[in-house]
């Protein structure tokens, strides 16, 4: 999934990352845009585009139905 960290204090917000990679990069926006306050704001997840992977997990489906498919047809 993709996420997108918004500050509680500003109008910053990070890019369409990883949780892991977005949540690092709002504890680095607070340490320097305002330090000693405890990170904040809210997290955005991703609805248009929820599963970075889909459409390759749809291709593997499509060859997988072929190959089953086809050896189906043989016999």
């Amino acid at each position: 999934m993709a996420f997108r960290f918004w500050c509680g204090e500003c109008g910053f917000k990070t890019a369409w990352l990883a949780e892991s990679e977005g949540a690092q990069r709002q504890l680095e926006h607070y340490a320097k845009h305002h330090p000693g306050i405890p990170a904040g704001g809210h997290v955005e997840t991703n609805r248009k585009n929820p599963e970075r992977n889909s459409g390759c997990l749809r291709a593997v489906g499509v060859l997988v139905l072929l190959l089953i498919l086809t050896a189906a047809y043989r016999y």
